[in-house]
């Protein structure tokens, strides 16, 4: 499989807090990569370093095979980003917020892409209505309608469902999954929800105070660790 993300000996101090330590792994084409681990373990903060909205005090992170210092806009032209705790701006209407990204994107037919998201993300009927009305559920939805915008070779996705319901958080997990193995896009997720980690993904990775407690597939994990479960295995390594 081909490697699109490798991180490699990442580490980032706050002062004297350390927030990473020494994290390295890679992701592949295709898969789908969950991120685990309790408040405070890291998980935020690898993200933003993975944007470049944070930048670490030491280590590298290759996209495709480059330095994502050195190539930023063309890296993040071929990526896309979500998260439970990002507001898109709320003066703009959802199809405005839509048409905005789809234009920095450069996609062809915009407004057929964007009416393709609105109708996926189940916000049609919300298309005229300013962002500042959405319910956090609607905005998380809306959040992920411009994710998935550009068809993106790497999806980064902090805490994705939460707040969503039910039937709307499966419907997700079948996109994610969907365009992971049909178009090859690369996945990487933070969860608090363990079932959901691990019915989606194909490897975990699980942090405790910055450090890879874990990395591999769960069936291994749970042999390597002696645990009967995900569950099992996750507390008895954060504790």
């Amino acid at each position: 499989m081909e490697t699109v993300l490798e991180v490699q000996e990442l580490s980032k101090f706050f002062g004297k807090i350390c927030a990473l330590k020494r994290v390295s792994f890679s992701l592949f084409s295709g898969e789908i990569l969950g991120i685990i681990g309790p408040n405070g373990a890291g998980k935020t903060t690898l993200i933003n370093c993975l944007l470049g909205l944070v930048s670490p005090t030491s280590g590298k992170i290759l996209y495709f095979g480059k330095d994502f210092f050195k190539n930023r806009s063309w890296i993040l032209s071929r990526i896309n980003f979500a998260s439970n705790y990002v507001a898109l701006p709320l003066s703009l209407t959802v199809e405005e917020n839509l048409l905005v990204y789809a234009y920095l994107y450069g996609i062809k037919k915009p407004q057929d892409q964007v009416a393709e998201m609105l109708r996926i993300f189940e916000l049609h009927e919300k298309r005229k209505k300013r962002t500042r009305t959405l319910s956090s559920g609607q905005m998380m939805r809306l959040c992920l309608a411009k994710a998935f915008l550009n068809s993106p070779r790497i999806l980064l996705l902090d805490e994705p469902t939460a707040g969503l319901d039910p039937e709307i958080a499966q419907k997700t997990h079948r996109l994610i999954s969907s365009y992971a193995r049909q178009k090859e896009m690369a996945v990487l997720f933070t969860s608090h929800n363990l079932t959901e980690v691990e019915r989606i993904s194909d490897r975990i990775l699980i942090l405790q105070n910055g450090k890879v407690k874990a990395l591999g597939k769960v069936p291994e994990l749970l042999k390597e660790f002696g645990s009967q479960s995900l569950e099992e295995l996750y507390f008895g390594l954060i504790s």
